[in-house]
């Protein structure tokens, strides 16, 4: 391994909080390098991310290998004190390469293959293109393995983005044998996939196939699954053929990494078995895309990036950002966002920090003037004058350097939101899954920051983070609607809960396989017992027939969904207000053990949730040391006795909070307290 058993186990390969950027040198005049690398370095920018999307570079014919290019950029930066984080080209094969091997590229639906001219048009499972990978990969590890300025590498750059559905001839042979690994016999597939319905009975491997043209477009939700999870081990395979190769030849503590976050794929296992930190590229301007529905793009707008930061910290605790906005974004054919606002860089940089990045790498250095990514904007301009970006980059530096020793400090939450990947797959091969599950995910997240209540999200099957599911560290558990339940998943929530911890489960619990099948007994399934209670009738909820829920004296909105609960040992908490169900149970409480089971027969909202984080004790476990209007977002890191407290105002206008306690501002290192008043878009940390 590269980097050390601590640092393997989740800890940071940083030992101090560092700033960086994408640089492209083949998108530049040479005469351009050695300014833009002084220019980085003189703004803390200390690290470039290079040569992602340059095969070409090192193999412009097939078999003929040359390095001098960027060699000669290695020169330059290692001149400038600059340290570099190299890429393999894989995300971009050559035009040789699709034109001599079309079995290389992905396919449509229907068998058409892509093109080439876009990116990432490959597919995973092509033998030939598995073969020509490991020897891009091969040659680049030998020839810059041990250069002294490299000091991490990025397979691939954003696997699975773009696309996420492939369905070559390759990618079919795969799936076929994925499918003779995992049901050994036709007969075992057939039971699994419910052929017998609509007469889908295979008699033959070859007649199976990723997926097909049907009528209305209808597919099997069970073979769905399997294709989902089919997909994201392709994937993880496919970036553990560079990782096993590259660990043959890169110096002891540089570290492997990949950057994104996308669908169809378990980037925990991915990180487990090929990478040893983790990378996220964070773009929350898109939250005010103009193609985005204008009332959806107005709740919590570029704060609901914290959602997805909270998903990679779940991944990797102490990750990188590889490409942090620091433009407009857009290309040339879609995707059209606006500029950042004064104090929106830095406000991004603090959201990513805040939530566990020690690392941040600006996306990128010059705005590029030719290609799909024109209006993709860069911390300077296509004139490469210095502007208001780079003047708050200064700023930005200067905090960054008084945190310098955050890199390593642990976030701290209040509670912990529990997902699997089966879940998460299930959702999308069924509306009815996916839309309550996107429903609650998200109201919780909003529940959940505008009570400045922090969480982590907890994946079942992640090694790590089961190992951390304790009532200590998580006194309170969502597990909003966990559809798919196994037996080793009943037992997790059932040891957590019988230690001690509070776990809280919604509608649509517990009632199908791990083939996707609903189960025979009473929902929700193996949950049944924990609950105290099942099901006796669901139902989605009429629009037109708004259902409340009757709870500690007040109503609460029940929409979308509702399961109307029948309790066994449990008792009611709440029952249904305003339909044919008036009066049946709503939401029920259950001992177990040390601890308690929260069962809602609904989805949930904001304010259902706010309810429930003051019922169990967790709701602003901050408010002895801060009070801040709800536009703001807290957070805290800690490391040993060390903590660092996070103030970030996600709106224009100014935001007064209060101090209740001594707290020294990192930026002029004075100890203050009492009332402070934040800019439109500024930030705070504070040691406490």
């Amino acid at each position: 391994m590269a980097v050390d058993q601590e640092q393997a186990a989740g800890g940071s390969v940083w030992k101090k909080l560092e700033l960086g950027v994408c640089y492209y040198p083949e998108h530049w005049d040479e005469s351009y390098w050695a300014e833009d690398l002084r220019r980085m370095k003189e703004l803390g920018l200390g690290t470039v991310r290079i040569a992602e999307f340059a095969w070409n570079k090192f193999e412009p014919e097939e078999g003929k290998f040359t390095f001098e290019f960027f060699d000669r950029f290695l020169e330059y930066a290692e001149k400038a004190g600059i340290r570099v984080i190299f890429g393999t080209p894989t995300a971009t094969p050559p035009a040789w390469l699709t034109q001599r091997y079309p079995e290389s590229l992905n396919a449509r639906t229907d068998g058409v293959l892509l093109g080439h001219g876009a990116r990432r048009h490959y597919n995973y499972n092509s033998p030939k293109y598995r073969e020509l990978t490991a020897r891009i990969v091969e040659k680049l590890g030998e020839h810059y393995g041990q250069h002294p300025c490299i000091v991490g590498w990025q397979i691939d750059n954003e696997l699975n983005c773009e696309t996420a559905e492939f369905h070559s001839e390759s990618d079919q042979r795969a799936f076929r044998s994925f499918l003779k690994e995992k049901y050994g016999t036709l007969e075992a597939l057939n039971e699994a996939w419910g052929t017998a319905f609509w007469n889908q009975d295979y008699t033959d491997w070859d007649q199976i196939r990723t997926r097909g043209l049907t009528v209305g477009n209808s597919f099997n939700p069970h073979q769905r699954l399997d294709y989902l999870r089919f997909v994201s081990r392709s994937a993880v395979s496919f970036c553990r053929l560079q990782s096993d190769i590259l660990r043959r030849y890169i110096k002891p503590g540089d570290f492997i990494t990949t950057n994104g976050m996308f669908g169809h794929l378990d980037n925990h296992r991915m990180t487990e078995e090929c990478l040893d930190t983790y990378m996220y590229d964070s773009y929350p301007d898109f939250a005010y895309a103009l193609t985005e529905d204008p009332v959806r793009s107005a709740d919590l707008n570029d704060r609901k990036w914290s959602r997805n930061l909270t998903e990679a910290r779940s991944i990797c605790p102490h990750f990188g950002i590889m490409e942090q906005q620091s433009g407009a974004n857009g290309w040339n054919d879609r995707m059209e966002a606006p500029a950042p606002k004064p104090g929106q860089m830095m406000l991004w940089t603090m959201q990513s920090i805040a939530h566990g990045a020690d690392y941040v790498s600006y996306f990128r250095w010059r705005t590029c003037r030719m290609g799909t990514e024109i209006y993709w904007h860069g911390i300077l301009d296509y004139d490469s004058r210095d502007n208001r970006r780079v003047e708050e980059l200064r700023r930005i530096r200067e905090r960054v350097e008084k945190l310098a020793d955050l890199a390593g400090a642990s976030y701290v939450p209040a509670f912990g939101l529990v997902k699997s990947y089966d879940n998460n797959f299930d959702a999308e091969a069924d509306n009815w899954h996916g839309r309550v599950q996107y429903f609650s995910e998200t109201e919780i997240f909003c529940g959940a920051q505008l009570a400045h209540t922090p969480f982590d999200i907890v994946y079942l099957g992640a090694e790590r983070q089961e190992s951390e599911l304790t009532p200590e560290k998580y006194p309170l558990l969502f597990y909003p609607h966990g559809t798919i339940v196994t037996e080793h998943e009943k037992e997790v929530l059932e040891n957590y809960v019988r230690a001690g911890g509070t776990l809280c489960i919604g509608c649509r619990s517990g009632y199908k396989d791990e083939c996707g099948r609903c189960v025979t007994e009473p929902m929700p399934g193996l949950l049944r017992e924990l609950a105290g209670g099942n099901v006796r009738e669901f139902t989605w909820v009429r629009p037109e027939e708004p259902v409340k829920m009757i709870w500690r004296g007040r109503q609460f909105a029940m929409p979308l969904f509702n399961d109307v609960l029948e309790a066994e040992s449990a008792r009611v908490l709440g029952t249904f207000a305003g339909s044919w169900y008036e009066g049946r149970p709503a939401l029920l409480e259950h001992v177990y053990g040390k601890g308690r089971v929260l069962y809602l027969g609904g989805v949930f909202t904001r304010e259902l949730v706010q309810a429930i984080l003051e019922y169990v004790g967790a709701a602003e476990p901050w408010a002895d040391v801060i009070s801040a209007p709800e536009c703001c977002e807290l957070a805290i890191r800690r490391n040993g006795g060390q903590e660092f407290l996070f103030v970030l105002n996600y709106s224009g206008e100014p935001q007064t909070i209060v101090l209740k306690r001594q707290a020294m501002d990192v930026d002029d290192g004075i100890w203050v307290t009492g009332e402070t008043t934040l800019k439109g878009y500024g930030t705070k940390v504070y040691r406490l």
